[in-house]
Parts: structure tokens; sequence; C-alpha cells
């Protein structure tokens, strides 16, 4: 069989290289780190998470948990991997971020028709290939990508949250609780610091007032001469900061949300809350849920430890910005993730303007297993837009150019929604039972190994 050359070892790119070579391909995956950082990544890992360790939702009434049970059935190394290394998150799928991506590595690594290359690809090769370079491409690479499109690239800043020691939160004024006591634990997954209204007024102001990293060096650090078409921060990912400046009670709004968490001590709830979620299997990190920040380092430590209960908080990772680039799909892309002036050539990932981690592992499951069926002499699967996985891959597709922005799993994106009970619940269910008969023959179509 003809080789593929996956480029990218993130985790579109590490899910195609997995699919493709299950197929009988032989695959090549280039991965620049560790000879090349990115300035976000802080391991040589495969499928390292730079932002959240949560990959969203279980529920199946929820769009995220709808195309996590369609991934799980078509058989997604890397959801697999991601049960495998959960920990505690509620109604969440978290994981601890060092053994997932150690796992992950493992797996390619140890695959007979995987060759793991460590080097820097600056160039579209000829002959089969899936592009998943990330959204952190090496700026040689960049360049490639934006002299083949024709066009400038789009791109859009990104923001990380700080992670804590556990042992140095003050428990005394933290709480462990489940919003609406959705956990798996008794005393709940999330720990919990309480603000009161004069309290939450004194931390919006010193957030909005602090000191910010200034971003242009970045740019020009991270860019090397690289031209930015659009300097925005993307909106899912907007810095806290950011966010506290747009009305006063944005915050209570947003990341601050106090509903559905009261105090198991007290029975009472709060003005406001910061959520802690748990960073790895030893439960002794915690990051702070929805704080992306582009404050500087001291900053952060001189205003987050405003927060009540982390008053002398270690921060073991502070929050940073970072580069996110994305091409305009709907000019280049088709539906079978191929694109339109090379039926050999595959794009996936975030690079695409897909957004969360399910989405991403979503587009190497399909670039993969297309590649595979290309090199067989096969024609490409496209997925039907009645399930979550093919709406997107439609979204990013057929979506306006004029208008097009990275896109997350959502049940907007599904068709005919107006069928069954405005009742969200029923229309839910409905949606999920039709997803997964029209995956039916998809999942034939894996167990017989096409």
């Amino acid at each position: 069989m003809t080789e593929i050359t996956i480029i990218g070892g993130g985790l579109a790119g590490s899910e195609a290289a997995w699919q493709a070579a299950e197929r009988g391909a032989n695959v090549n995956l280039y991965e620049m780190r560790p000879q090349i950082s990115t300035g976000a990544h802080q391991t040589e890992h495969l499928a390292e998470l730079i932002c959240s360790n949560s990959l969203g939702s279980l529920r199946p009434d929820r769009a995220n948990g709808l195309l996590k049970e369609e991934l799980t059935r078509l058989g997604s190394l890397l959801v697999k991997i991601a049960e495998e290394t959960a920990i505690p998150a509620g109604s969440a799928l978290a994981v601890d971020r060092a053994a997932f991506a150690q796992k992950v590595t493992r797996a390619i690594e140890a695959h007979p028709r995987i060759h793991l290359i460590r080097q820097e690809v600056t160039e579209i090769p000829e002959g089969l290939c899936v592009v998943a370079a990330g959204p952190l491409a090496s700026p040689a690479f960049t360049r490639t990508l934006q002299r083949w499109t024709g066009e400038e690239s789009l791109f859009f800043y990104d923001a990380i949250a700080p992670v804590v020691a556990a042992n140095t939160i003050d428990m005394a004024v933290a709480f462990r609780a489940s919003r609406y006591d959705h956990g798996e634990t008794q005393q709940g997954d999330y720990i919990n610091c309480p603000f009161n209204k004069d309290q939450y007024h004194a931390f919006r102001e010193a957030l909005i007032t602090a000191e910010r990293i200034h971003l242009h060096d970045f740019e020009t650090e991270i860019n090397q001469g690289v031209a930015i078409h659009q300097k925005v921060f993307f909106e899912r990912c907007l810095p806290v900061e950011i966010l506290a400046a747009r009305e006063e009670r944005a915050l209570i709004f947003g990341p601050m949300r106090p509903v559905g968490i009261r105090d198991p001590r007290t029975g009472r709830g709060a003005y406001a809350i910061v959520q802690l979620r748990q960073d790895n299997l030893s439960a002794s990190m915690y990051n702070l849920v929805g704080f992306q920040t582009n404050l500087t380092y001291a900053e952060q430590k001189r205003v987050f430890r405003m927060i009540p209960g982390l008053e002398q908080a270690e921060f073991l990772r502070y929050g940073q910005m970072h580069r996110n680039t994305y091409l305009c799909a709907p000019r280049i892309i088709l539906p079978t993730l191929q694109t339109q002036q090379r039926a050999d050539l595959f794009f996936a990932g975030q690079i695409i303007g897909l957004e969360g981690y399910l989405g991403n592992i979503a587009s190497g499951l399909v670039a993969g297993w297309n590649a595979a069926r290309l090199a067989r002499g096969q024609h490409p699967l496209r997925f039907p837009p009645e399930t979550m996985l093919g709406s997107l891959l439609h979204y990013i597709s057929h979506a306006s150019p004029q208008d097009f922005q990275p896109m997350k799993a959502n049940y907007g994106l599904l068709i005919d929604l107006t069928t069954v009970s405005s009742s969200r619940a029923d229309r839910n269910r409905y949606l999920f039972n039709r997803s997964m008969n029209s995956l039916e023959p998809y999942i034939q179509e894996r167990l017989s190994g096409g």
C-alpha cells in the first residue's frame, strides 16, 4: 500500500496516524518537537493538551457527549485513552494530561506500521498526505500554507489558565462540590472558592487594572516575519481580564457563575464562585476553570491570590497567551477533508477551524480513515449531516468564507430541528437516536476493516 505522510503529532495527527495504520497503511508521522518548540507546549509527547484538560461533557443530551459517543463507536484511539486516563470532573471527561499524552505516544511508537519522525516539515510533500500541523505550526510551514492557499492565513490568540498546587489551597475557605451535585465523588469533583459581593468587585477591579503582557513583542517573536491578517482573541477562550472589563456582572454569568453550587458545610450559595478542576491523577494539581489570562506572571500571583482560599497558593503553571492559526476552510476543504485542489491532500485539526479537543480528534479519525481508503483505491467516506461529526465537517466545508469562525460541536449545527417537541430533552434525545441510526453503516464499515 502507498505510504501516507502525516504532518503534526497533536490530537488530529495522532488519531489520523492510528486510523490509517489500522487500515493497513504505512504511515510516516512527522512531529517537530522537541527539536523545535512552540512556546506553548511543555513536553515532547504526542497529543499534549496545552489548554484545558477537559474533553467536554459526557452527557448524551449534550452536543459534545453525542460527538464523544460517535467517536467511541467509530473506534477512536484517543477517546479510548482519554477514558483510561480520566480523572473526576463531574459530568465532563477530564484527563490527567501527562498520563494521556504519554499513553498516546507509547501507542503510536509501538504500532508496527507507524514511523514517528522527529523533524520539522517546511513544505507540503507530493503523494498522500494529511496536514495536521496544528494552530502552532512553525513559521516556515505557516508561510508554506500561506503560499499554497494563495491568501493570508487567519490568526487569533488563545489563552491558557493557571495551575496551582492542591496542598496550598485553603480548604477552611474553599469547599468541594459539583454544580447541581453532578459529581462522581461524595464530596464533589471541583474545589470552589466563594466570593461575597465586596470581594467580587475588588477582584474584578484588580483584574481590569492589572498589567498585561504586551502582545506586540510576542507576535514578533512567535511569527518571525509571518504576516498577521487578523489580531483577535477567540471568544470561547477569552482572557478573563478582557471579559471582566466588558460589564460589571460578566464574570458572574461566565467563569464565576455561582448557580447550582452550595457550600455543604453551611448549605449557602455565594455571590460568585471560582472553580478549580483536578489536573492530574494524583490530584496534586488543580487548574482555574475558565481563567485563561494574559496578565504578567507577577500580576497573576498578586491578583489570583485575592481569590478566597488561594491567598497562599503556589502556582505550578502560570497562564499565558499563544497564537492559534486557522485557515479559511470553506475555500479549501471538502467534507471528506480532502482539499479542493488535490484529492490526495487532506487537512485535519484546529488549523481548519475546528474548536474543542473532540472536534480535532474527530477530524483526525476521518482524515486518516479516508487517506487509507484512497490508498486502496476506494472512495473517501462522507459522514451524514445527521451526525455531529458529519455536521461539523459540513460546516467547515460549506460556511460563508466571509463569516467563517472556528466552531465546536453544538446542536445548532444539526439539521431539521423543528420535527420534534420543543422540549430540549425530547429534542436532544431524538437527535441522539437519529445520529446513532445514521452512523450504523459507518460502524459496520469500521468493523469490517473498511
